[in-house]
């Protein structure tokens, strides 16, 4: 961030990095580097069979399970799992599987103190982040809390050779979201504008390889690492109108993140580029194009929803949701009026 006086100052978050084919079979032993003997393991549905060889993996260590985590990290879910935390006396947790497991980690870890490890199987980048959104009856909040950020992170891209192809490019859009707001937000350092960089220009030039052919691991392990580095980006400066406008759809209408992201992200660089002339520059290097148009193109390709319409949002609730969100802007290069969203979240309907 760049303070008042015109002094910049970037802090790092600390955090120790795993990264490559088979890495996941260290976590036992990383475990035991953190002196954890009660591990709570938690994992997304998706992610049962990994978490299945990691229960295994971690024999007399594995304390307790919870295998339900959920999207947006609903209070409810947490307190479930909160009541495995003190029947197991778990005194670290691991976590296996998308953003849903990585937030929910944060959240027992929040609670109770504990170490957190985390195997991430999708690119939702929040296992690098001091952030935790949490959802309560319909509404979503964010926090920042250095002590939020994963002790460990262990990142395995065979973990991701199941990954279907929808979720593959849905999930790698939301890394690119993270990455395209770090090059427009108001506290962008050249750390953050270089991990961006680099993050938009792997996750561009990897994902069409991976979507051809899934089972290229070096095309995959170059994805993965690209979304790391736009998870620093959105640990390390405040996110903008992309990130606000997923945090109100997302939390009252219960939408899926990675598709969410995937489909308003072409539609908030067509509003925010004219408005960032920096950001569009860096971007149109690495894109070659329009980047709105080279994104949307990527978006639009996907097998599943691809507007708010197909995700169940109604046409009448857009006016409140930009309302709601111009009451409250997140910093952002365009002022985000109530009309002028209106607009946006129909052309995304």
């Amino acid at each position: 961030m760049t303070t008042n006086s015109g002094i910049t100052v970037h802090q790092t978050h600390p955090s120790r990095v795993l990264a490559g084919p088979g890495a996941r079979h260290r976590v036992p032993g990383e475990v035991a580097r953190l002196g954890a003997g009660r591990v709570l393991l938690v994992s997304t549905r998706s992610a049962k069979d990994a978490a299945d060889d990691l229960a295994v993996r971690l024999g007399d260590r594995l304390a307790g399970r919870f295998g339900r985590a959920a999207a947006h990290t609903p209070v409810t879910v947490t307190a479930e799992a909160m009541e495995v935390v003190r029947e197991s006396g778990a005194d670290a947790v691991v976590a296996i599987g998308g953003g849903s497991a990585v937030g929910l980690a944060k959240a027992v870890s929040a609670r109770t103190g504990v170490p957190q490890l985390v195997v991430p199987t999708t690119y939702a980048g929040s296992e690098v982040t001091p952030v935790l959104g949490e959802t309560e009856n319909g509404v979503k909040s964010t926090r920042r809390d250095q002590a939020l950020v994963p002790g460990t992170v262990v990142y395995d891209p065979e973990l991701t050779l199941t990954m279907p192809a929808g979720l593959t490019r849905t999930s790698a859009l939301n890394a690119l979201a993270h990455a395209v707001e770090a090059l427009w937000a108001p506290d962008a350092t050249a750390v953050s504008d270089a991990f961006a960089t680099e993050a938009c220009t792997g996750i561009l030039d990897a994902l069409p390889a991976v979507l051809a052919r899934p089972d290229g691991l070096a095309d995959r392990a170059r994805l993965q690492q690209a979304a790391w580095l736009a998870g620093l980006c959105l640990g390390q400066t405040r996110m903008g109108l992309h990130h606000q406008l997923a945090h109100a759809l997302g939390g009252t209408f219960d939408l899926p993140h990675a598709a969410l992201h995937a489909l308003l992200l072409p539609h908030v660089l067509a509003y925010n580029l004219p408005f960032a002339p920096k950001a569009d520059a860096r971007l149109r290097r690495i894109t070659g194009d329009d980047p709105a148009a080279v994104v949307g193109r990527i978006a639009r390709a996907h097998d599943g929803p691809t507007t708010l319409g197909a995700l169940g949002v109604t046409w009448e609730s857009l006016r409140a949701v930009a309302e709601r969100v111009a009451a409250q802007p997140y910093p952002n290069p365009r002022p985000p009026e109530a009309d002028a969203l209106t607009r946006l979240l129909q052309a995304a309907w």
